[in-house]
């Protein structure tokens, strides 16, 4: 949507900004109608130079429009509740908190609590904290309450004490909230400000205060590994960024400990963690090569003319390159897409000697004259990965804007002519988050590139038949092992296409079924002549009278149409003959991105019973004939858990 806004004179149009644009929708009453635009709004005033206080005005304007009429509007997206508490005054955080969930296209419900509510709120059940749908609460703590509670005159002793025991507290609230919260708690570190230290007259004692303080705040990070629904952010690299952590006046007088430059960052951050739960962080990272990798222009400069080192500017490059090889080394997918001869920037990678990133730090390298647009639609393509799981590195403002108009689904990285921004703009919104890092996760981009070894293959047979026989498929379905959790949790959160009800599951609620009698929670790994692929899908299931109810299957984009899915589902089925069961029942639940699986359940025997008005389409198997295991598939399932 593009909106022309009058100038002065007479007659005159100008193009409208971002937040002009806002304002336009807002004052015409059609921001739902128009919501799918706004996240692309939001991301242009998310780079600009006033970016906290514009996204806050913008959250003004969207915190007027109601979810309800967004998704009235727009079905397929989903708001989220959260309910925010603390110490101080928090009115401040709602408004970026909007702008920020709006840029991921989460519409928001925020609900904060009362002043100095946050123990009441924690404890009582009844709150909105506890509220069913509540997917986060945010609990904002300051240093007040711990020295608000200081005897006179105090010392670091005293501060100790006082800390140790608001940590034993906040570890007992944690604890309470694993046990009757559904979402997410957030908990921050705690500033230490000069009005603290220095209030103290000797040095000594100073000294020993902010080694006692940095002890509680190491103390607060950790509980967030005692507690699976706990996640503690800290606020110190926010704080360092910029901006005072508070205004004495309103400190003093409204009783807003946190001001307003560290809430804008804080919802940023809230934001992220909230994209993350959903499971939609970002799998690939496409960068251009002049300008952005290296300085100069290979085509006009030559391969002696480029730098990423031993150059005042060259080495801002390294330093970008090392960063990015380091994300890379975390299961980020890289790829090259360049306006260049292939082979002069396969050379460059191969030998050039001021080069961090290799050729094989990239899972594909595309490099010719085409629009950038269509040759990132085929990487997606390669890598059968869906666009929007991508992020765009280019310092030509015409390409981001080519990409951000055809592709408006990929992540923009405006890079430009100052390459010592370059590694604070690649992270300032942590599109590569996870909850926690697997090891499937390390070791992606060798699956990717052993991916491309299949392809090869498949190229080279006469048949699918053939392919599969000679890529000898090894399947293992057993129950979820200890160490596996977090990565069956991730494929809840992360898989789209095979996910045949969309049910998202935190490492919390994996762990709960898997600790339930009665529940299968069963993981699917595969490996073939290439190598391991790990684990690849997941299986949940659980006894429904005298019927087995498959909860969820889902499998893994890169390992589509091997037979995998359908040795999984012969196996349960086998098993729920095996344990007396008298059916399997099950459901498909359309999405916008699942449809190719619609027609799973029938392919292997499932008979339709019933269809809801929302397109949720129930099915059972009588199991009076099972389906074979593909013949090219070596099978070994088991279903009885073992630790490990």
């Amino acid at each position: 949507m593009s909106t022309a806004v009058k100038t002065s004179g007479p007659g005159h149009t100008a193009p409208a900004g971002p937040l002009d644009r806002l304002r336009a929708l807002h004052g015409e009453k059609r921001l739902a109608d128009e919501y799918p635009s706004v996240s692309g709004l939001l991301a242009e005033l998310a780079q600009s130079d006033d970016a906290f206080s514009l996204l806050a005005r913008a959250g003004r304007l969207l915190a007027k429009v109601a979810p309800e009429d967004v998704v009235q509007r727009h079905p397929t997206v989903v708001p989220a509740t959260v309910a925010v508490t603390g110490h101080g005054t928090l009115d401040g955080l709602t408004a970026p908190l909007t702008a920020e969930l709006a840029r991921h296209g989460i519409p928001s419900r925020v609900k904060t609590g009362d002043y100095d509510s946050w123990q009441r709120d924690l404890l009582d059940t009844g709150s909105d904290v506890y509220a069913p749908g509540t997917e986060l609460t945010l609990c904002l703590l300051d240093a007040q309450i711990v020295f608000d509670e200081l005897p006179l005159p105090w010392g670091p002793e005293d501060v100790a004490r006082t800390a140790a025991g608001k940590l034993e507290l906040l570890d007992r609230l944690a604890a309470h909230y694993d046990e009757h919260g559904t979402g997410t708690l957030v908990l921050n570190t705690l500033p230490l400000l000069r009005t603290h230290t220095h209030q103290l007259v000797d040095h000594r004692s100073r000294t020993e205060l902010s080694a006692v303080w940095r002890e509680f705040n190491a103390g607060l990070l950790r509980l967030a590994a005692a507690h699976p629904r706990l996640h503690v952010v800290d606020l110190e690299p926010l704080v360092a960024e910029g901006g005072p952590v508070r205004d004495p006046r309103l400190a003093a007088y409204a009783k807003a400990h946190l001001g307003e430059e560290v809430l804008a960052r804080y919802a940023r951050e809230a934001g992220h963690l909230l994209r993350t739960l959903r499971g939609r962080a970002k799998k690939l990272l496409v960068l251009d090569l002049d300008n952005t990798l290296w300085d100069g222009i290979l085509g006009d400069d030559g391969p002696d003319g480029i730098a990423a080192a031993t150059t005042y500017r060259g080495e801002a490059f390294g330093r970008f390159q090392r960063v990015v090889k380091q994300i890379g080394g975390q299961g980020v997918l890289l790829a090259v897409c360049s306006k260049n001869d292939r082979e002069p920037v396969l050379d460059v990678l191969r030998d050039h000697p001021d080069m961090t990133l290799r050729e094989a730090d990239f899972v594909r390298i595309s490099a010719d004259w085409e629009p950038k647009d269509g040759n990132i639609r085929n990487i997606a393509a390669r890598l059968n990965l869906g666009t929007d799981s991508f992020v765009f590195a280019d310092d030509s403002p015409f390409e981001r804007g080519l990409v951000a108009s055809s592709l408006p689904e990929i992540a923009v990285i405006g890079l430009d002519e100052e390459p010592a921004l370059h590694i604070d703009r690649l992270l300032a919104d942590g599109w590569f988050d996870v909850r926690e890092l697997t090891t499937e996760d390390r070791g992606r981009a060798v699956q990717y590139r052993q991916e491309a070894e299949r392809q090869d293959l498949q190229q080279t047979t006469g048949s699918m038949e053939e392919y599969l026989r000679a890529l000898g498929v090894e399947v293992e379905i057993a129950p979820v092992r200890d160490h596996e959790v977090a990565r069956v949790a991730q494929i809840t959160l992360r898989t789209n296409q095979f996910n045949l009800t969309t049910r998202r599951l935190q490492p919390s609620d994996v762990r709960e079924r898997l600790d339930s009698p009665g529940h299968l929670v069963l993981a699917v790994r595969s490996r073939d002549r290439f190598g391991d692929n790990g684990v690849v899908g997941a299986l949940f299931a659980h006894r429904q009278d005298e019927a087995l109810r498959i909860d969820n299957m889902l499998l893994s984009c890169r390992v589509f149409a091997r037979g995998i899915e359908q040795a999984t589902i012969a196996a349960l089925l086998e098993h729920a003959v095996d344990s007396g069961a008298a059916e399997v029942r099950a459901s498909y639940r359309p999405t916008a991105k699942n449809h190719k699986v619609r027609d799973f359940y029938p392919s292997l025997g499932f008979e339709r019973v019933a269809e809801s008005a929302d397109g949720t389409v129930e099915f059972r198997h009588a199991l009076t004939r099972l389906p074979d295991v593909p013949g090219h598939v070596t099978l070994d399932a088991g279903f009885q858990h073992t630790a490990g």
